[in-house]
């Protein structure tokens, strides 16, 4: 009995060896039908590669690259084919290299408005202590005063492993900062925290902690993105571009401090702030997750009538917002709120109450700011007036507005009685018109309230926009007339 059961486990053991033999045979089998690992796409890249030549060398990887970037598979299939400044680096990240502003864009730019008293011999002072939203756990700063690149994506293939790009400058005197140098400073700010007024950012000028930009992980909720100023040619001259930027890497949880900084390229749009401030908001755009607005045709879209979409080319237009492609042929789609509220950006809480109950209360001469931020939007204030002529104003954003206000005045009883919506335009390429709107009207005593909505001005297709991209700040004032 027991030779019989040594014999049965015996045979059992030969069983579960010829078992494994099989198994191994069919596992080999199997491999040699799939063949062997692909290869990680940084040994097939190996350097950055144009678009349309990386699609073609990795179609077949395309889902693989799409997961990589964030972005949807035909998505990213469209901007490879069609966009021409689009390139993957040698790890399969999507980044844009923008063309240079046209001779004709760069002479038109206007000078900004006089504000500094007087130079100062380094970077501070008022100029370099601008902030939107103080406070705020995300930050764009707009860094004017050099910077030190090493480390980052940008150091490789080729390019220096340290870079120290020098300061702003317009007049050849780098130890100085001249007062049409700080004005320039402070409109391109105005201009880009504008743009960016409907969301929970600071845009600065004063730099922060290194760590107030970096994200060292998942439970690092305070970071953002440098915008760097860049007047040397270190990288411009082999890209003849006119800024660089990833896409996507804003709220990057690993390797964000790679990918940063974004590079807005003096030689490649001018020392303008207009044409500075399109193209630091643009590409700071891309790397809250945006892309290109275009159409079937080019792949910047240059807009219409005054306005122009922020991540298309905005440098001859007075306007620029936000878009979602509502203008005639655009090939991109994609809602630019949505997509920035899902890269680390969200949109600002309600800074006034909607209605006569919850109105802010106003002082007659007095100035309230507020920024409209979400187009469902209303902000209303209420006060209380002697009889006799007032103006009633609210203004848009001084520099670069993208908020078109509709002004309501409604008596004590919330009745509407008079209503201001002027046609918009432009002076200039950087002075816009008819955003703001005013009121002027006698009254008998009593208490008055006055309603801001956004408004859009013509047809979104081809002459003008719709309420989607018309959020920004804001003033409103109660005057004697």
């Amino acid at each position: 009995m027991q030779s019989r059961f040594r014999r049965t486990g015996a045979l059992v053991g030969a069983g579960a060896v010829l078992f494994g033999a099989l198994a191994v045979v069919a596992g080999n089998q199997a491999d040699a039908k799939q063949g062997p690992s692909p290869a990680p796409l940084d040994q097939l890249l190996g350097q950055p590669i144009q678009g349309k030549a990386a699609l073609g060398k990795l179609q077949p990887r395309l889902a693989e690259l799409a997961e990589r970037n964030g972005i949807a598979e035909q998505q990213l299939q469209r901007i490879l084919a069609s966009d021409k400044t689009s390139w993957l680096d040698k790890d399969g990240k999507l980044f844009y290299a923008e063309p240079v502003a046209s001779a004709k864009e760069q002479r038109s730019a206007t000078a900004s408005p006089a504000w500094a008293r007087s130079a100062v011999a380094a970077a501070t002072g008022p100029a370099f202590e601008l902030h939107s939203k103080p406070g705020s756990n995300r930050v764009i700063y707009l860094d004017f005063d050099g910077h030190t690149i090493s480390g980052t994506a940008w150091n490789t293939n080729g390019k220096p492993a340290t870079v120290n790009v020098t300061p702003y400058d317009t007049d050849g005197n780098t130890s100085t900062w001249s007062t049409t140098e700080q004005n320039v400073v402070r409109d391109v700010w105005a201009r880009v925290a504008e743009d960016y007024a409907p969301f929970d950012v600071d845009v600065t000028t004063q730099a922060p902690p290194e760590s107030a930009i970096t994200r060292s992980g998942s439970s690092d909720l305070q970071y953002g993105t440098r915008v760097v100023i860049d007047p040397t040619s270190w990288y411009q001259s082999g890209c003849g571009c006119g800024g660089v930027a990833y896409v996507g890497v804003y709220d990057n949880t690993s390797r964000h401090a790679y990918y940063q900084p974004a590079l807005v390229f003096t030689k490649g749009v001018g020392t303008g702030a207009k044409n500075i401030a399109e193209a630091a908001s643009h590409e700071a755009g891309h790397n809250v997750g945006l892309n290109h607005d275009g159409t079937s045709s080019v792949g910047y879209y240059q807009g219409h009538g005054a306005w122009a979409p922020i991540m298309g080319v905005g440098y001859s237009k007075a306007i620029s917002q936000w878009s979602k492609g509502e203008y005639s042929n655009a090939n991109n789609k994609e809602d630019d709120f949505a997509v920035v509220g899902s890269n680390g950006l969200a949109l600002r809480g309600d800074d006034h109450g909607n209605g006569t109950a919850d109105a802010t209360a106003l002082t007659l001469g007095g100035t309230v700011n507020g920024v409209y931020a979400n187009d469902s939007d209303i902000d209303t204030f209420r006060i209380d007036l002697a009889a006799g002529t007032f103006n009633f104003a609210a203004n848009a954003a001084a520099s670069g507005g993208n908020l078109d206000i509709r002004l309501q005045l409604l008596n004590s009883a919330g009745t509407v009685v008079a209503t201001a919506d002027p046609a918009s335009g432009q002076t200039n390429s950087a002075t816009p018109t008819g955003l703001s709107a005013s009121i002027s009207r006698q009254v008998t005593a009593g208490r008055y309230y006055l309603r801001i909505e956004n408004t859009g001005y013509g047809n979104p297709l081809n002459t003008g926009y719709s309420t989607y991209g018309s959020r920004g700040g804001y003033s409103v004032r109660v005057t004697a007339g």
